[in-house]
C-alpha cells in the first residue's frame, strides 16, 4: 500500500520498481502512471481535478480554454486557469486556430503555474468546429505544425496536442495530423479514436491509436472506451501506447484511476466503492465546490455531478429531481444524509 497526496491511498501488491515502471515523461514533465484525466468542459474544473489526482491520475487535464480570451484578458478564463499544487502535474488545454494568437496566449500564461501546454485538435462540437477550431484543424496538416511549432517558441513548457482519427470518416488522416504536430515540436500526441461526427458514440478505433503510435517518436496517450482496468490493459497492449486517457468514465466516478493502476499493477480488478463512500465523496466535492467557487455557483455545477455519483443508487432519478432545486450545500448535505442514514 502507498499512500497519495492528500491522504488518498493507492493499493498494491507489487514491489517498488515494478511499481516505478508505470512512470513516463512529456520531455521533462514525469508523470507517476499510465493514467491521465482527459479534458472536458463543464467536468474537469479544480475539484474535480483535485479528486481524481487524489485518486490517483497520473495527469489531469483542464477544461479547455479560449487562446482569444486569454488575449482579451476575460475574467472568467482566469477562473478556469486556477490550480493547486496538489494536483499537479496538471496541463492547461488552450482552443484556436491563428498561430498568433495561440502564440500571444502561451506567452501570456508563461508565469501561471502549471505544467504542460496542451492544444485542443479534437473538440467535436459545432461552435468550435464552425470557428475553424477543435477538431477543424484537422482539416490542415500544415496549420498544425505552424500553431504548435508557434506555441513551442514561447513557453517553456512542453507542448501537447489532442486530436481524433479524422476530421470525418472519409478523411481519417490522424498519422498525417500527429507527424505534423512532431515536426512542430509537439511532446505528446493523446489520439482519440473516433472520427468528428461520431462525437462520443460508436465505437473507438484503436487501430488508429496503434498507426499513430508506430509512426511518431514521443509518447502516445490513447483515448476512448477505457472504462476499466482491462480495458486500460487492452488498450495498452494493442496500441503500444504510453498511457491511457479518461474522460466520461470518470464523471461521478474519480475512483477509476485508483481502480485502472492497481490492475495494471496487479492485474486484479479492485472491489467498486460502496454506497457510504459514493455519498462521502459527493459531500466532499461539494465541500470543495463551495471553498473553491462560492456557494451560489459552486451548488449550480454541483448538481450534474452529483447525479452522475447517484446513477445505480434506488430511487436515483427521483433524487436527481430534488437536486436540481437545491440553492445551497446544506439543503444537499441533509437530504443525502436522511436518504442514507446509514453515512
Amino acid at each position: 500500500m502507498c499512500r497519495l497526496p492528500f491522504g488518498g491511498t493507492l493499493y498494491t501488491d507489487v514491489r517498488k520498481d515494478e511499481a516505478i515502471k508505470m512512470e513516463w515523461k512529456i520531455r521533462d514533465v514525469v508523470i507517476p502512471n499510465q493514467t491521465v484525466l482527459g479534458p472536458m468542459a463543464g467536468v474537469t474544473d479544480l475539484p474535480f481535478r483535485l479528486l481524481c489526482r487524489e485518486q490517483g491520475a497520473g495527469l489531469v487535464v483542464m477544461e479547455m480554454i479560449s487562446a482569444k480570451a486569454i488575449t482579451f484578458h476575460n475574467y472568467k478564463t482566469a477562473e478556469l486557469m486556477k490550480t493547486d499544487p496538489k494536483e499537479q502535474p496538471v496541463s492547461l488545454q488552450l482552443f484556436g486556430h491563428e498561430p498568433e494568437i495561440m502564440a500571444q496566449a502561451a506567452e501570456m500564461i508563461e508565469e501561471e503555474p502549471f505544467d504542460i501546454l496542451d492544444i485542443n485538435m479534437g473538440c467535436p462540437v459545432p461552435k468550435i468546429v464552425n470557428n475553424q477550431e477543435g477538431s477543424a484543424l484537422m482539416k490542415d496538416p500544415a496549420l498544425i505544425e505552424k500553431i504548435v511549432a508557434a506555441c513551442v517558441q514561447h513557453t517553456s513548457r512542453p507542448v501537447t496536442v489532442k486530436m481524433r482519427t479524422g476530421f470525418d470518416h472519409a478523411h481519417q488522416n490522424v498519422v498525417e495530423c500527429a507527424k505534423a504536430a512532431e515536426a512542430g515540436g509537439a511532446s505528446m500526441i493523446a489520439v482519440h479514436g473516433r472520427t468528428r461526427p461520431q462525437m462520443y458514440a460508436g465505437e473507438a478505433d484503436w487501430s488508429r491509436i496503434s498507426e499513430v503510435v508506430q509512426a511518431v517518436s514521443i509518447p502516445v496517450v490513447g483515448n476512448g472506451d477505457v472504462t476499466d482496468g482491462p480495458s486500460a490493459r487492452r488498450m495498452l497492449d494493442e496500441t503500444g501506447c504510453t498511457a491511457v486517457m479518461i474522460g466520461r468514465a470518470a464523471e461521478g466516478n474519480p475512483w477509476i484511476f485508483r481502480e485502472v493502476n492497481h490492475y495494471l499493477e496487479t492485474g486484479e480488478e479492485m472491489e467498486r466503492p460502496g454506497h457510504r463512500e459514493v455519498i462521502q465523496m459527493i459531500l466532499r466535492h461539494a465541500q470543495l465546490m463551495k471553498e473553491i467557487k462560492g456557494e451560489r455557483i459552486g451548488i449550480q455545477e454541483m448538481r450534474h455531478h452529483a447525479a452522475w455519483y447517484l446513477q445505480g443508487f434506488p430511487g436515483a432519478a427521483k433524487l436527481r429531481v430534488k437536486i436540481n432545486t437545491m440553492a445551497s450545500f446544506a439543503e444537499l448535505e441533509e437530504m443525502l444524509r436522511r436518504e442514507f442514514p446509514y453515512v
